[in-house]
């Protein structure tokens, strides 16, 4: 389960919900224009951003970026320094961008069930973990950094 249970499969089956429901059920409702094709590439460049930003760092600190692993180091650099989850973060604005940009309106409510889930099956462990390895450290860095922004 765990091979198939990772963030990007999640984020691809959520994708596809979206470009689903505008398919067959969109109901007449639209967003587009403009304003939100220019929103849709703002996020969806970000995420990625925010995402490439992340690996570089756990790379540079030679630890693992799959979720169910253990770490062998916290990272507190980088985009780490604004963000305890960066790479979530950035998913979450994917999918924000991608939605916007599939116009499929009724699909935005599956970013705040996508942030849910992602805390329930991913933050949530990771951060336990990362308290029994690194105990004081992984304190202090809950106190000076969010968990989203």
């Amino acid at each position: 389960m765990h091979r198939v249970d990772l963030p990007p499969v999640w984020l691809a089956a959520f994708i596809a919900v979206a470009w689903s429901q505008q398919r067959y059920f969109s109901f007449g409702l639209s967003l587009d224009g403009g304003l939100s094709d220019l929103i849709a590439g703002l996020l969806i460049g970000g995420g990625v951003l925010l995402m490439l930003l992340a690996v570089v760092e756990l790379r540079r600190h030679h630890t693992t970026i799959i979720p169910h692993r253990d770490p062998a180091a916290m990272v507190q650099s980088g985009i780490y320094k604004r963000s305890r989850n960066p790479i979530y973060l950035g998913d979450v604005l994917f999918l924000a961008g991608v939605i916007l940009h599939l116009d499929a309106v009724l699909s935005l409510v599956l970013v705040p069930v996508f942030v849910w889930l992602l805390e329930k099956r991913f933050i949530v462990p990771e951060e336990n973990r990362l308290r029994r390895q690194f105990r004081a450290d992984f304190a202090r860095y809950t106190q000076k950094t969010r968990r989203w922004i």
